[in-house]
């Protein structure tokens, strides 16, 4: 039932676009033709260039109105494209309008346009008429002959004809409306070019970010932990200096207390002093022993976040070494029939090591499987596991908590070396989250 009232139903949008589409077509459509027409008449005037130049700006401007009534009424949000620049000087200004790809594509697809615009009103409009003449096709013909007629196979099939014309007029829509859409995208959207300058643009502004971050938190816990840890190490050798210098003066008085004329003591007195302070020797020596090895570990969960020195045999040694120390039992299977650049072992590792975080804290899943492959110049982690599901990348942090962490900040780190983000987390799970970089930057 579900299926079929979605079948049935159509978009008010899509109604509305159909019916706009003739009228703001056929006005689209004559500008550009008499664009291109003038504009050739004119090409061996002078007035020629001046007018291609004001014909392209406003082309340029009307992509603009459609781009924001495809996004209104069809809901295609279609990203705009960079602004034109304005170099100094008349000559220049329209040099640029002229080479601008942008403002040639909005003018081809104001021509295109035209003739979707007729085939969306002929649906929106002829179809449902046409079904309105087939089903009373038998009252008209008597309404246009009167007398008496035979019954013959029109009156007969009119009527299942117009529903069936009826059934299909929803389909017919949709599939003029998904023309609209792919049309729109395909020219009034940002040059490839320029698309790809402004995706790098955002990789590169989201790894700087990243890095400053990094280096911030680094620069923080360098200061807050280990240079605290070595300065609590340091006192703690001071105080073990002082306590040894207290043990050598008391034996060095005891000595020359023996080696004055005298009656001797007992002989356990001349070990006494130093007793003391020899388990205070002890004490601080434990101390300093546990605080330089949390120091040690400290610095080697840093320089671990810098380079993992796991990545120095490659994926194959670095991910099976991750996965062992992971809450969850994770089942490696690695295809590994080349090695990337050292960049995307890095960002292969560090996607790994967080998705198997997010599976320990958020999915609640018993069992989880990494499967890494390379080949072709392609590189690819998949992370799967049998928890509740219901991750989503649309999400700031996907299921963990923190503004750039998770599956939305994870897109963003690998799109600064040309790698996808796929999730595919239904309620209920599984959850399967993969990742595609190139070998080769």
């Amino acid at each position: 039932m579900a299926e079929r009232r979605r079948y049935l139903s159509v978009r008010g949008g899509e109604l509305a676009f159909a019916l706009l589409g003739l009228p703001v077509g056929v006005l689209g459509g004559v500008y550009a033709v008499a664009v291109l027409y003038a504009g050739a008449l004119l090409s061996l005037t002078v007035l020629g260039l001046p007018f291609v130049v004001a014909a392209l700006a406003g082309a340029r401007g009307l992509g603009g109105l459609h781009r924001r009534l495809v996004a209104r009424l069809l809901g295609e949000p279609v990203s705009a494209p960079a602004v034109l620049p304005r170099p100094p000087g008349a000559i220049a200004r329209g040099r640029a309008v002229l080479t601008d790809p942008v403002a040639w594509r909005a003018l081809l697809y104001l021509l295109l346009r035209l003739p979707l615009g007729v085939l969306g009103f002929l649906v929106a409009v002829g179809l449902p008429l046409s079904c309105v003449w087939l089903a009373g096709f038998p009252l008209w013909v008597r309404l246009l002959e009167p007398g008496p007629r035979p019954v013959g196979w029109p009156d007969v099939a009119g009527a299942p004809a117009g529903l069936a014309v009826l059934a299909a007029v929803p389909a017919a829509l949709r599939a003029v409306s998904a023309a609209n859409r792919g049309l729109a995208r395909l020219l009034l959207g940002p040059v490839r070019s320029q698309e790809r300058v402004r995706e790098l643009e955002t990789a590169r502004a989201t790894l700087l970010a990243g890095n400053t971050d990094r280096l911030r938190r680094l620069e923080r816990d360098l200061h807050d932990g280990t240079q605290a840890r070595l300065v609590a190490l340091a006192i703690t050798l001071s105080l073990a200096d002082d306590a040894l210098g207290a043990v050598t003066g008391d034996v060095t008085g005891a000595a020359v207390g023996d080696a004055q004329p005298g009656p001797p003591g007992p002989p356990e007195q001349a070990a006494q002093p130093g007793a003391p302070d020899t388990e205070r020797l002890r004490t601080l020596v434990d101390r300093a022993r546990r605080q330089t090895d949390d120091t040690i570990a400290e610095l080697r969960r840093l320089t671990r976040g810098i380079h993992p020195v796991a990545l120095d045999g490659g994926l194959a040694q670095a991910l099976p070494g991750l996965t062992a120390t992971a809450p969850v039992p994770v089942t490696v299977r690695l295809d590994l029939r080349e090695r990337p650049d050292e960049a995307i072992e890095q960002a292969v590792y560090f996607c790994a090591a967080e998705l198997l975080t997010n599976v320990a804290k958020h999915s609640g899943a018993a069992a989880a499987e990494l499967t890494a492959s390379a080949a072709d110049g392609r590189v690819r982690l998949t992370v799967r596991d049998d928890g509740r599901g219901g991750a989503a990348q649309g999400e700031g942090s996907g299921r963990s908590s923190g503004s750039g962490s998770g599956l939305a900040g994870l897109a963003e780190r690998l799109a600064a070396v040309d790698g996808v983000l796929r999730v595919d987390s239904p309620p209920g799970g599984p959850t399967t989250v993969t990742a595609e970089l190139p070998s080769r930057l």
